[in-house]
C-alpha cells in the first residue's frame, strides 16, 4: 500500500523524462545460457522458458551466459527461495575474468522464516570492490517473479528492481575512480551456501532439514553488445537504445524513486560508513549517495 501511494504521488508531479529501459523479450534458457556447475541441480520447465536452481547439502549450482558483453541491459526474473532461507545466497551478476576484474553484483541474502530478504549490491572496477549497499525490498520476493536488471553504458551503471532504480554508479574517471569500460563480462547466476557470512554475519546457519532450497527463474533475454575478444571495445556508442542520450542520467521521477528507496529501505551504504571508510569515496557525491 505504501508503495502504491508513493507511486501516485511521484507520478502526478511533472518531470522531464529520461529513458525507460525496454521490456525484455522472453526467450528460453538454452538460447543465451549454459550450466556452469552441478547441472543436475538445474531443472527446466516448459522447454526452458523457466528454470529452477536447487541447493542441498552436497552442492549448489549456477549458470553463465554463452556470450561475453561490453555494455547493455541485462535482466532476469527471479522468485527467491521461500521459507527458511537463512545461510543461502542467490546471486545475479556480471563479471570479467582477470586479476583486476570488473563486476556488477546483485546478491540476495536469505533469512529465517518471517524475516525479510536483504539485497546487497556491489561494483568492482579494476579489481577494487568494497562498495556494498544493502536494502530491504518493499515486497516479498518469494511470492512471485520480479525483474532485477542492470543498465550499463559509458556514462552510468543503474541497478533496477522492476522499474525502480535502487542504485546508480556514475562514470567518475575524472575523479580518479576506475569505471568498467574495457573489460567484457559474462552474466552469471548461482544459488549457494554462504552461512559463514550471509545471514546476520554468519550467526544464523543453514538449516539443512529444510533442503532442497529452490529459486525459480524466467526471462533469459540479453540485450548487450557482444565482445568475444578480451579488452575489445564495443563500436556501438549511440547506436543501441541503452546508449542514447536519454540514458546518460536518471530523470527527476527516477531520482525520486531512488531517494525513496534510500530513505525507506536502505540498511547499509558504504558511502556513509565513516568507521570502515574514514575518507569519503569520490564517487559518492556524484552518485548522490550522501
Amino acid at each position: 500500500m505504501v508503495f502504491k501511494v508513493f507511486l501516485f504521488l511521484i507520478l502526478v508531479v511533472p518531470a522531464v523524462m529520461a529513458g525507460t529501459p525496454r521490456k525484455p523479450i522472453d526467450v528460453p534458457f538454452q538460447k543465451n545460457y549454459n550450466p556452469t556447475w552441478a547441472a543436475d541441480h538445474i531443472k527446466y520447465i516448459d522447454g526452458g522458458k523457466q528454470a529452477t536452481l536447487s541447493l542441498d547439502k552436497s552442492t549448489g549450482t549456477g549458470f553463465q551466459s554463452k556470450g561475453t558483453y561490453l555494455f547493455g541491459h541485462f535482466s532476469m526474473q527471479i522468485k527467491m527461495v521461500p521459507g527458511d532461507s537463512a545461510g543461502t545466497v542467490t546471486a545475479f551478476y556480471l563479471s570479467s575474468q582477470n586479476s583486476e576484474h570488473d563486476e556488477i553484483d546483485f546478491e540476495f541474502l536469505g533469512n529465517r522464516s518471517g524475516q525479510p530478504y536483504i539485497l546487497q549490491t556491489n561494483v568492482f572496477s579494476g579489481g577494487k570492490g568494497d562498495r556494498e549497499q544493502r536494502i530491504y525490498l518493499w515486497f516479498d520476493p518469494t511470492k512471485d517473479y520480479h525483474s532485477y536488471s542492470v543498465l550499463w553504458n559509458m556514462r552510468q551503471i543503474v541497478f533496477f528492481v522492476d522499474d525502480v532504480p535502487i542504485r546508480v554508479f556514475k562514470n567518475s574517471k575524472d575523479l580518479g575512480v576506475r569505471y568498467p569500460f574495457n573489460q567484457p563480462m559474462k552474466i552469471y547466476s548461482s544459488l549457494w551456501n554462504a552461512d559463514d557470512w550471509a545471514t546476520r554475519g554468519g550467526i544464523e546457519k543453514t538449516d539443512w532439514s529444510k533442503a532442497p532450497f529452490v529459486a525459480a527463474y524466467k526471462g533469459f533475454h540479453i540485450d548487450g553488445c557482444e565482445a568475444s575478444a578480451p579488452y575489445s571495445l564495443c563500436p556501438t556508442l549511440g547506436r543501441r537504445w541503452w546508449d542514447q542520450k536519454e540514458f546518460d542520467d536518471l530523470d527527476g521521477l527516477q531520482w525520486r524513486k531512488l531517494k525513496w528507496v534510500r530513505s525507506k529501505y536502505t540498511i547499509y551504504n558504504y558511502c556513509s560508513d565513516r568507521v570502515r571508510y574514514p575518507k569519503l569515496s569520490p564517487e559518492c557525491s556524484r552518485d548522490r549517495d550522501i
